[in-house]
Protein backbone atom coordinates (compact mmCIF):
# COMPACT_ATOMS: atom_id res chain seq x y z
CA UNK A 1 0.00 0.00 0.00
CA UNK A 2 3.00 1.81 0.98
CA UNK A 3 4.69 2.14 -2.23
CA UNK A 4 1.79 2.68 -4.15
CA UNK A 5 0.53 5.95 -2.28
CA UNK A 6 4.55 7.14 -3.08
CA UNK A 7 4.04 6.07 -6.89
CA UNK A 8 0.81 8.12 -7.14
CA UNK A 9 1.85 10.83 -5.52
CA UNK A 10 5.00 11.45 -7.93
CA UNK A 11 2.59 10.34 -10.77
CA UNK A 12 -0.07 12.84 -10.24
CA UNK A 13 2.83 15.70 -9.49
CA UNK A 14 4.60 14.92 -12.94
CA UNK A 15 1.44 14.65 -15.00
CA UNK A 16 -0.09 18.12 -13.54
CA UNK A 17 3.39 19.46 -13.98
CA UNK A 18 3.35 18.30 -17.84
CA UNK A 19 0.03 19.68 -18.29
CA UNK A 20 0.07 22.84 -16.72
CA UNK A 21 3.61 23.42 -18.98
CA UNK A 22 1.82 22.41 -22.53
CA UNK A 23 -1.14 24.18 -21.26
CA UNK A 24 0.41 27.43 -20.70
CA UNK A 25 3.83 27.76 -22.70
CA UNK A 26 2.29 25.89 -25.60
CA UNK A 27 -1.24 26.28 -25.70
CA UNK A 28 -1.59 29.64 -24.57
CA UNK A 29 1.59 30.71 -26.51
CA UNK A 30 3.74 32.30 -23.48
CA UNK A 31 7.10 31.06 -25.51
CA UNK A 32 5.40 33.58 -28.19
CA UNK A 33 4.15 36.44 -26.21
CA UNK A 34 7.18 36.04 -23.54
CA UNK A 35 4.75 37.58 -20.62
CA UNK A 36 0.66 37.49 -19.55
CA UNK A 37 -0.86 38.91 -16.50
CA UNK A 38 -2.99 36.80 -14.65
CA UNK A 39 -3.73 38.74 -11.40
CA UNK A 40 -0.89 40.70 -10.97
CA UNK A 41 1.08 40.93 -9.02
CA UNK A 42 0.19 38.12 -7.04
CA UNK A 43 0.11 35.73 -10.01
CA UNK A 44 1.70 35.99 -13.81
CA UNK A 45 2.99 34.10 -16.13
CA UNK A 46 6.94 34.92 -17.88
CA UNK A 47 9.02 32.21 -19.53
CA UNK A 48 11.64 30.87 -18.70
CA UNK A 49 14.28 28.58 -19.88
CA UNK A 50 16.35 27.31 -16.86
CA UNK A 51 19.81 25.81 -17.86
CA UNK A 52 20.56 25.70 -14.14
CA UNK A 53 18.73 24.58 -11.21
CA UNK A 54 16.31 26.17 -8.63
CA UNK A 55 15.92 30.21 -9.59
CA UNK A 56 18.77 29.64 -12.45
CA UNK A 57 21.63 28.80 -9.87
CA UNK A 58 24.43 27.16 -11.38
CA UNK A 59 23.16 28.12 -14.68
CA UNK A 60 25.80 27.16 -17.13
CA UNK A 61 23.80 25.93 -20.50
CA UNK A 62 26.40 23.81 -21.82
CA UNK A 63 25.64 20.33 -22.45
CA UNK A 64 27.73 18.53 -19.48
CA UNK A 65 25.81 20.52 -17.34
CA UNK A 66 22.57 19.38 -18.39
CA UNK A 67 23.71 15.95 -18.71
CA UNK A 68 25.07 16.33 -15.09
CA UNK A 69 21.75 17.80 -13.36
CA UNK A 70 19.65 15.23 -14.97
CA UNK A 71 22.11 12.35 -13.78
CA UNK A 72 21.80 14.15 -10.37
CA UNK A 73 18.17 14.37 -10.42
CA UNK A 74 17.49 10.60 -11.77
CA UNK A 75 20.06 9.21 -8.53
CA UNK A 76 18.12 11.51 -5.85
CA UNK A 77 15.26 10.14 -6.98
CA UNK A 78 15.99 6.62 -6.78
CA UNK A 79 17.81 7.40 -3.29
CA UNK A 80 14.65 9.41 -1.99
CA UNK A 81 12.64 6.42 -3.23
CA UNK A 82 14.35 3.54 -1.77
CA UNK A 83 15.16 5.50 1.57
CA UNK A 84 11.23 5.82 2.40
CA UNK A 85 10.33 2.40 0.90
CA UNK A 86 12.67 0.90 3.39
CA UNK A 87 12.71 3.10 6.57
CA UNK A 88 9.11 4.57 6.62
CA UNK A 89 5.77 3.21 7.03
CA UNK A 90 4.45 7.03 7.79
CA UNK A 91 2.08 7.96 4.82
CA UNK A 92 3.29 11.51 5.12
CA UNK A 93 6.79 10.75 4.29
CA UNK A 94 5.48 8.44 1.49
CA UNK A 95 3.17 10.69 -0.16
CA UNK A 96 5.97 13.63 0.46
CA UNK A 97 8.44 11.25 -1.56
CA UNK A 98 6.46 11.15 -4.03
CA UNK A 99 5.35 14.67 -4.53
CA UNK A 100 9.67 15.10 -4.79
CA UNK A 101 10.20 12.54 -7.39
CA UNK A 102 6.98 13.29 -9.43
CA UNK A 103 8.45 16.95 -9.71
CA UNK A 104 11.67 16.06 -9.92
CA UNK A 105 10.87 13.73 -13.27
CA UNK A 106 8.77 16.49 -14.60
CA UNK A 107 11.98 18.92 -14.97
CA UNK A 108 13.99 15.95 -16.01
CA UNK A 109 11.67 15.23 -19.06
CA UNK A 110 11.84 19.21 -19.77
CA UNK A 111 16.11 18.70 -19.94
CA UNK A 112 15.95 15.86 -21.81
CA UNK A 113 12.86 17.27 -24.26
CA UNK A 114 14.18 20.92 -24.46
CA UNK A 115 17.75 21.28 -23.18
CA UNK A 116 16.28 23.25 -20.52
CA UNK A 117 13.39 23.42 -17.70
CA UNK A 118 10.51 25.59 -18.91
CA UNK A 119 9.47 27.70 -16.38
CA UNK A 120 6.10 30.25 -16.01
CA UNK A 121 5.27 31.33 -12.47
CA UNK A 122 6.20 34.50 -11.01
CA UNK A 123 4.41 35.79 -7.88
CA UNK A 124 4.86 38.85 -6.27
CA UNK A 125 3.59 40.94 -3.34
CA UNK A 126 3.11 43.56 -1.06
CA UNK A 127 5.47 46.08 -2.96
CA UNK A 128 8.18 43.09 -3.47
CA UNK A 129 8.52 42.39 -7.11
CA UNK A 130 10.06 38.68 -7.75
CA UNK A 131 12.22 38.65 -10.59
CA UNK A 132 12.27 35.13 -10.61
CA UNK A 133 9.95 32.14 -12.28
CA UNK A 134 9.45 28.48 -11.44
CA UNK A 135 7.37 25.79 -12.38
CA UNK A 136 4.74 23.35 -10.93
CA UNK A 137 7.46 20.65 -10.45
CA UNK A 138 9.05 23.10 -8.02
CA UNK A 139 6.11 23.66 -6.31
CA UNK A 140 5.84 19.53 -5.61
CA UNK A 141 10.26 19.68 -5.16
CA UNK A 142 9.56 21.96 -2.71
CA UNK A 143 6.66 20.46 -0.44
CA UNK A 144 8.09 17.06 -1.03
CA UNK A 145 11.30 18.62 0.23
CA UNK A 146 9.21 19.97 3.58
CA UNK A 147 7.46 16.88 4.04
CA UNK A 148 10.41 14.74 4.07
CA UNK A 149 12.19 17.10 6.82
CA UNK A 150 9.35 17.93 8.53
CA UNK A 151 7.48 14.20 8.98
CA UNK A 152 10.66 12.37 9.29
CA UNK A 153 10.75 12.67 12.88
CA UNK A 154 7.45 11.50 13.02
CA UNK A 155 8.23 8.86 11.06
CA UNK A 156 10.85 7.41 13.42
CA UNK A 157 8.85 8.11 17.00
CA UNK A 158 5.96 5.59 15.54
CA UNK A 159 8.49 3.12 14.76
Amino acid sequence: MGSRLMFWAGFWAFLLDQISKYVVVHGMDLARVRSIDVYPPLLNFRYGENTGINFGLFEGGSDTARWVLIGFSLLVCLVVAIWVARAHRNALMRLSAGLLIGGALGNVIDRLLYGYVLDFLNMSCCGINNPFVFNVADIFIFAGAAGLILFEGRSKKAS
